[in-house]
C-alpha cells in the first residue's frame, strides 16, 4: 500500500493495487444504472470520495477500464458502484447486461488524495446526476461516525426518478434541484441557485462538487459568488471517454 498526501487537508490518502473482486449483488434502481457491490479480499480501507478502475479483458486481449465513484464507507464490508450505462460505455453496458453474482472483476483501487473527506470538519457536498456517488459515501461515512452535522448535500437530476440514492438523500435532508419537475419537497422545477447554497455551505466548509462538465462548471461558479474561497473548492468531472 502507498500512501498519496491529500492535497493541502492533512490527509493521508490510502491506495491500492489490482485485486480480484466478487460481483455479490447486481441490482437495477433504474433502466439507465446498475448497482454493484462487491467483495474484495484483502481490500484497502478507502477514504469517501476516492474511487477505483474496472479492467475488462476480452478473449482476444483487448482491454477496456473505466473509474467509478465508490459510494461505500470503508465501515462497509463491501465495496459498492453506482454506475450509469451509456448508450456507447462498453463497460458500462456490460456491467449492466452481462455481470451477474457469483462473476469476477479486475479493479484497482482506492485511488485519488485530493477529492477526499474523512469527516474531521464542515464540508459541503453538490452532485449532479451520478455525480451524487462519492456523495453517498460521505453521508454514510458520516452517518456511521455520528457526524451528520458537519455534512450538507445539494443534488440535482432531472427527475426524482432519474436521481441516484433519492429515498436517502431526502431522508438526509439534502436540497433536491430537479429541472424537469418539481421536488417532492415542494420546490419548483429549475436549476440550482446561489441563493439556495446559503443553507449548505458552512462557514469554512471545504466543498465537493461532482457530475459532469457542465454541472460541475455551473456549480463550481455558484460557489464562487457565495464567497467561498477557490482553495475550498475541490471539483470532479465526468463524461463519455474518447
Amino acid at each position: 500500500m502507498t500512501d498519496l498526501a491529500a492535497g493541502g487537508m492533512g490527509l493521508r490518502a490510502p491506495a491500492g493495487g489490482m485485486r480480484t473482486a466478487t460481483v455479490r449483488s447486481v441490482s437495477h434502481p433504474n433502466p439507465h444504472a446498475v448497482v454493484l457491490r462487491l467483495e474484495v479480499p484483502d481490500r484497502v480501507d478507502h477514504l469517501p470520495g476516492q474511487h477505483y478502475t474496472i479492467r475488462l479483458t476480452a478473449e482476444d486481449g483487448y482491454v477496456a477500464q473505466r473509474s467509478y465513484s465508490i459510494a461505500s464507507p470503508a465501515s462497509d464490508p463491501l465495496l459498492e458502484f453506482y454506475i450509469e450505462c451509456l448508450d456507447d460505455g462498453e463497460v458500462s453496458t456490460f456491467l449492466a447486461d452481462v455481470v451477474e453474482p457469483g462473476d469476477q472483476l479486475e479493479i484497482r483501487g482506492p485511488i485519488g488524495g485530493w477529492f477526499v473527506w474523512n469527516g474531521d470538519g464542515p464540508a459541503a457536498g453538490l452532485g449532479g446526476g451520478s455525480g451524487v456517488a462519492p456523495l453517498i459515501a460521505m453521508l454514510r461515512h458520516a452517518v456511521h461516525i455520528g457526524r451528520q452535522d458537519l455534512l450538507r448535500l445539494a443534488v440535482s437530476a432531472r427527475t426524482r426518478a432519474d436521481l441516484p440514492y433519492g429515498d436517502e438523500l431526502e431522508a438526509a435532508g439534502a436540497l433536491i434541484v430537479l429541472t424537469r419537475e418539481d421536488s417532492t419537497t415542494g420546490r419548483p422545477r429549475g436549476r440550482l441557485a446561489a441563493a439556495e447554497l446559503q443553507s449548505v455551505v458552512m462557514p469554512e466548509a471545504t466543498c465537493y462538487v461532482c457530475g459532469s462538465h457542465s454541472f460541475a462548471e455551473a456549480a463550481s461558479m455558484l460557489l464562487l459568488e457565495r464567497g467561498v474561497p477557490a482553495e475550498n473548492v475541490r471539483v470532479e468531472r465526468f463524461g463519455p471517454s474518447g
